[in-house]
């Protein structure tokens, strides 16, 4: 393994539960079950997740939607997997109200403010509760890349960086993209959020943060 896949490997969770990332995703399942103590008697609508994110739960709801742009494993026991977009959800999410609406890590990723404005809408509307955690836009080291700044710089430098840096996301891929095209366009696709736009687009909800070594690493918005 290169020192670069490895370095990787320490610090986010590709897969590796030991990883700096992954324990911070099992405090934050801790905090969802203290938050919402009836997690496993609950429907859930999770936006943009994955199955394998919740297999790997340590509270497994009694049923879970989830819908994604990304092809999913079909439906099976308390998993119902939905085709479809988060910011324009088909005519079977919007019909039913869910006890928790659910997501991680997507709303930087839908671009642009009316698409998240429309995320957000879609969140809102489907249930009375909600749990909504997205990167904090200024965590000394930006998450994908895991590049110091990177986030503040102009898009010509950023998606050198991404073209470039070994530690970035883009080079983790099963189909990396080639050509500065590519890397200008991964680039922009990720959109990182300020505490005052989470509490814009959920004015009713409470912004909590995520610290890592003092630093706000994440915002979440919760309704409960």
């Amino acid at each position: 393994m290169s020192l670069a896949r490895s370095t990787r490997r320490y610090l986010v969770d590709d897969g590796n539960a030991s990883s700096i990332a992954a324990r911070a995703r099992a405090r934050r399942w801790r905090d969802l079950s203290r938050r919402f103590p009836g997690l496993s008697e609950m429907s859930i609508l999770d936006l943009g997740g994955r199955v394998s994110n919740w297999t790997a739960a340590p509270v497994l709801p009694a049923r879970v939607v989830i819908l994604n742009i990304e092809d999913q494993p079909e439906s099976f026991d308390r998993f119902e997997v939905i085709s479809g977009d988060a910011c324009s959800p088909p005519d079977k999410v919007r019909s039913e109200r869910f006890d928790l609406v659910y997501s991680n890590s997507v709303m930087e990723h839908v671009g642009g403010h009316y698409r998240r404005q429309q995320f957000a809408d879609t969140v809102q509307r489907s249930g009375s509760r909600h749990w909504v955690q997205t990167p904090y836009r200024y965590f000394p080291i930006e998450p994908h890349w895991i590049f110091p700044g990177m986030q503040f710089l102009p898009l010509f430098t950023r998606s050198a960086i991404s073209a470039r840096w070994p530690l970035g996301w883009a080079h983790q891929l099963s189909d990396p993209p080639k050509g500065k095209a590519a890397h200008v366009t991964l680039t922009m696709e990720v959109e990182l959020l300020s505490k005052t736009e989470m509490q814009h687009y959920f004015p009713d909800s409470s912004i909590i943060s995520e610290r890592f070594a003092g630093f706000a690493k994440s915002l979440i918005a919760v309704k409960s």
